[in-house]
């Protein structure tokens, strides 16, 4: 940019244009180094807390400084997006974000979207878009975006849309206007993530053990669950969404999100615990078609449902 006042244009693009495109929230942020966060990532690795996640340690050194992930990067613009669709019912239970369309699909459209309207105005741009897969430490970034900071649960939250926000980014080879770090701390004293959580998985404040956490054994855990944690789902059959439930700022600001994409199936709403006791490959293939639930797989998923009812599976 040659000018403070093209810095100020360019950015305003981008904010205005990622609105129009369904994006929630956007914020802009200087690209570097994590600082502090780059140490508690170290610290959280060595007490074995990403459990089986090993792409988190094999990729630290990318997620500690986003230009070791992008070469030349000055700038992170951060954006968020509601997904809240109301809260899991029923016996058998999927975590909110995973009723509708893969968002990892959706927000990658979106943000292509994004950087093809950005270089039509800027040609010489260049910049690498981002969803949770890239070794990008998107909360982080969220809140030195100005977007919100990251709770005791260790989710990002909100002031207007609490935690049910998914999270993109656009890295990009430019200097820009950039908004000031979310400095607050707004959970305060309050603890209810911690207290609600049914197998202590949140051991200190702002510290998640993935071990211990039914969102990370349901969906990233492959074989059996420990012995200790087969009867510790509660129901959850993908993902967990106790933390937030109980969140203060998720129960006054949740709202249902205008992102089509992500509304309930109708199918996998109607689903009653028989229903997921008979569940077949086929069933599987068929319900969850270009849906984040392939994350878990098959065997996976029908792992879950076993330790949840308790029942023989069918052989498919």
């Amino acid at each position: 940019m040659e000018s403070t006042a093209d810095k100020i244009k360019f950015t305003e693009f981008i904010r205005s244009t990622s609105l129009n495109l369904g994006f929630d929230k956007v914020g802009f942020s200087k690209a570097g180094s994590i600082g502090e966060n780059g140490r508690n990532l170290k610290i959280w690795l060595e007490k074995g807390y990403q459990g089986t996640m090993n792409w988190m340690e094999e990729r630290s050194k990318e997620r500690t400084d986003i230009r070791n992930y992008f070469p030349g990067a000055k700038s992170v613009v951060s954006l968020a997006i509601n997904y809240f669709h109301g809260e899991a019912k029923g016996e058998m239970k999927l975590s909110n974000y995973a009723w509708g369309d893969d968002y990892h699909k959706v927000i990658k459209n979106k943000l292509f979207e994004l950087l093809s309207e950005t270089k039509n105005q800027w040609p010489e741009i260049h910049g690498v878009v981002c969803v949770d897969t890239s070794p990008v430490m998107e909360k982080v970034w969220a809140q030195k975006s100005g977007i919100g900071w990251i709770g005791k649960h260790t989710n990002l939250i909100t002031r207007d849309l609490g935690s049910w926000v998914f999270l993109g980014e656009l890295i990009l080879d430019c200097d820009l206007d950039y908004d000031s770090t979310f400095e607050e701390d707004l959970c305060g004293s309050c603890t209810a993530c911690i207290d609600a959580c049914p197998t202590d998985a949140i051991v200190d404040d702002y510290l998640l053990d993935a071990n211990k956490c039914i969102s990370y054994l349901t969906i990233e855990h492959r074989g059996n669950l420990p012995e200790e944690m087969e009867d510790q789902l509660n129901g959850w059959i993908y993902g967990c969404d106790i933390c937030q439930e109980v969140c203060p700022w998720n129960i006054k600001f949740g709202k249902i999100s205008k992102e089509k994409s992500f509304a309930p199936r109708e199918k996998i709403s109607n689903m009653k615990r028989d229903d997921w006791a008979l569940f077949t490959k086929d069933d599987y293939i068929e319900l969850f078609k270009n849906s984040a639930v392939k994350r878990a797989k098959y065997r996976g998923l029908k792992r879950n449902i076993q330790l949840n009812t308790d029942t023989e599976f069918p052989k498919s």
